[in-house]
């Protein structure tokens, strides 16, 4: 649960959330294809519809819960926007966009930890899109206005966020058992995240 009172000699929760998770985070960034010389337009497209497929049900989860602790603004921070954008870039409407699969596998947010746990993923991966971004633009000439602002989806407000997102973090005082439960559901998102892919077939 929340407490009014940080733990003595225990970690912080962001403390927790990184070592918690660093071994998926750097598993994950092994099979992304996004430097892989195979890289071209339909995998990357494919890449988008999966990603869509992840974030639209996750996103919804997450948002429409009511669990996640004051003070962290949802349309602000927003994803799956950004993907419908880059997926009509492509050509897909709306129709295809919303016959596109979608994960039902999710990790269970029936806590504020937990879904806390589950934001550190999400909000973390804008700070990697960075360096994707260049890298799409460089490989194939992609930007936010021609299938990439998803990688961009804050622009040049993305270390501000960040920065903003981790004061978040720090402002919330959670005891030993729902750190736990954070960690655990940003291992959950890690690894639920890159099992989806991999059944979406756009992995390395």
């Amino acid at each position: 649960m929340l407490s009014q009172a940080h733990d003595i000699g225990v970690p912080s929760l962001l403390e927790a959330l990184r070592t918690g998770t660093g071994s998926l985070h750097v598993a994950l960034e092994k099979r992304l294809p996004f430097f892989s010389v195979r890289l071209d337009a339909d995998w990357y497209r494919r890449l988008l519809e999966a990603y869509y497929g992840f974030y639209a049900p996750i996103e919804a989860a997450l948002y429409g819960n009511g669990l996640i602790p004051n003070g962290f603004d949802c349309l602000l921070r927003a994803k799956t926007p950004t993907l419908i954008r880059d997926l009509n870039a492509f050509g897909l409407d709306d129709h295809a966009i919303n016959a596109l699969p979608r994960c039902t596998r999710l990790p269970t947010f029936d806590s504020p930890a937990a879904c806390l746990g589950a934001l550190y993923v999400l909000e973390g991966a804008t700070l990697g899109g960075q360096v994707l971004r260049r890298e799409m633009a460089t490989r194939l000439a992609l930007d936010s206005d021609n299938g990439a602002s998803f990688l961009n989806v804050y622009g040049a407000e993305t270390g501000r966020r960040w920065k903003e997102f981790l004061d978040y973090l720090g402002s919330l005082s959670l005891d030993m058992p729902a750190k736990q439960r954070a960690v655990m559901a940003a291992r959950s998102t890690f690894s639920g995240f890159e099992q989806w892919l991999d059944s979406q077939e756009v992995l390395l």
